[in-house]
């Protein structure tokens, strides 16, 4: 599975994203989505995860409220919908594809490039 991540800008505080991660592969409806981002000098975090049929998300406390994750597995997409951004929101934000429902970065086997996301405030 290849992924592309998209949709990453600057925006001020408050104010909303919408991420996409497109696939490439006939299966991807059989992998767990997971969103991630990795600010500066930090390590990557879990942001959110989405399950194969869409019907199971997680969120970490931080996003929760704030952030929603889709997918359409017709369009072979994942998305992450960014509202009521803070500066601390500020990272690359990464799309992965996982088998098991977990927020361990170590359990997802394909990747995305990242995209930058910067909350100015």
């Amino acid at each position: 599975v290849q992924l592309q991540a998209s949709g990453g800008g600057v925006v001020q505080a408050g104010g909303s994203l919408r991420l996409s991660c497109a696939a490439s592969g006939r299966t991807f409806s059989s992998y767990l989505m997971g969103w991630f981002r990795q600010a500066p000098g930090k390590e990557r975090e879990f942001v959110a995860f989405i399950s194969w049929s869409g019907e199971s998300t997680y969120y970490r406390d931080s996003v929760k409220g704030r952030f929603i994750v889709s997918r359409d597995n017709a369009k072979n997409t994942v998305y992450l919908q960014m509202n009521g951004l803070k500066p601390e929101d500020t990272a690359v934000y990464y799309c992965a594809a996982g088998t098991g429902l977990t927020a361990t970065p170590t359990s997802y086997s394909y990747w995305g490039q990242g995209t930058q996301v910067t909350v100015s405030s």
